[in-house]
């Protein structure tokens, strides 16, 4: 149940936990058709409603697990695409139902293939020059996405690149749509730096797409994308980023042997027991003024519904939140995911996050899907990038 109690406290940020997510290996991943993503960002566009969507792909995932900061950039987006097919493969082993690689380049050029709604770009970043000659590339296609400006910071710090000045130079252009490209994880830190001083709605790292649209960088056949091969592509293209991709199949082995092959036993082991499995159980209270979420029994992707609901509820004030796990038997992919979402919502908002009484059984679970995080507390008044 969920108690019907008024709080006082100003409203929190909207995060959406209707989203059809999944967590692979410590990330959550949005289960979208390239279609579906240009459809919700060009709503959203229209909307003038804010969507930092971040496009995860193998190095971002293995990133992720070394660099919490980045990590919870992530947890903290609006929308999170599976950029990169080991996610995709990785998710069918795992009985995942992530079907379609959401490329953030591919996304971007449907954007671009579109007519029926104009939208202004504002490139941020790339190599000196690519940008402005991105935006002239674009604005000779005469098609519906028009560039109305271009920066590069050079190699300075976030500081440096987030004045109030450049905030207003950005603003003043009246972008629908600002893309930044400045090395994965100085992306998502600088967006997150300047959320709240950008008026666009919509705003995502999109590395290479700059050098793409400019011509300096040939992108890679869509077959070969499809093959999962890419990665020699762009090696081809960008001999320097073989020592990277050396570095991210490494990791991937280790993901693959200890992680995705024990958590395909346990996926069979848990769809073999759910018809024994305690039914659902949520209750949403206040308690001094700090949410006491309380969840019990077996959660999977089929019986979500009063979880999402409790969860807006939750969250739809300003509060701290204890999430009391001591009568959980199972967790899986999707009801993770939304945890991951809780866990993103409290640290955008810098409030507290306890968990509390999670058996060794739903420890050694959230393990194998590399989001033990779940379990480590978060301060009160935490770092908050975007309030």
């Amino acid at each position: 149940m969920i108690a019907n109690e008024t709080m006082v406290a100003a409203p929190a940020p909207r995060t959406d936990f209707q989203r059809d997510v999944y967590c692979v290996l410590g990330l959550p991943f949005d289960a979208l058709t390239l279609e579906q993503a240009r459809d919700q960002l060009l709503a959203d566009a229209r909307a003038g409603r804010r969507n930092f969507f971040s496009t995860p792909n193998l190095n971002f995932l293995v990133t992720s697990l070394r660099d919490t900061a980045f990590r919870d950039s992530v947890l903290r987006s609006d929308l999170s695409f599976a950029d990169g097919m080991p996610i995709i493969w990785m998710a069918r082993a795992l009985d995942i139902p992530l079907r379609h690689r959401v490329a953030g380049s591919t996304v971007f050029e449907l954007l671009r293939a579109q007519r029926e709604q104009p939208l202004k770009v504002y490139f941020f970043g790339g190599p000196d020059g690519v940008a402005r000659r991105a935006g002239d590339v674009l604005n000779a296609d005469g098609g519906a996405l028009r560039c109305v400006g271009a920066h590069a910071p050079g190699f300075g710090s976030i500081e440096d690149m987030s004045s109030p000045a450049l905030m207003a130079q950005i603003n003043a252009t009246q972008p629908d749509f600002v893309l930044v490209a400045l090395g994965a994880k100085r992306g998502q830190a600088w967006i997150e730096r300047n959320l709240g001083a950008l008026d666009a709605p919509l705003i995502s790292h999109l590395g290479a797409v700059i050098n793409f649209v400019a011509g300096t960088i040939v992108q890679a056949p869509s077959r070969v994308s499809g093959l999962g091969l890419e990665w020699l592509w762009r090696i081809k293209e960008e001999p320097a980023l073989w020592r990277r991709y050396w570095q991210d199949g490494l990791a991937l082995l280790g993901l693959l042997v200890k992680r995705v092959l024990p958590g395909v036993l346990a996926a069979r082991r848990a769809r073999s027991e759910r018809d024994r499995q305690p039914a659902p159980s949520v209750d949403v209270r206040t308690e001094n003024g700090v949410r006491r979420l309380t969840l019990g029994g077996a959660w999977h992707a089929g019986n979500l519904a009063p979880l999402r609901l409790a969860l807006t509820a939750a969250t739809a004030t300003r509060a701290d939140i204890v999430l009391d796990l001591s009568a959980v038997s199972a967790l899986d992919s999707a009801s993770v995911a939304l945890l991951m979402l809780l866990y993103g919502h409290q640290s955008k908002i810098g409030r507290g996050y306890a968990p509390v009484g999670a058996s060794k059984a739903l420890t050694r679970a959230l393990t194998l899907h590399c989001a033990e995080y779940l379990l480590t507390p978060l301060p009160a008044a935490a770092a908050a990038p975007r309030a």
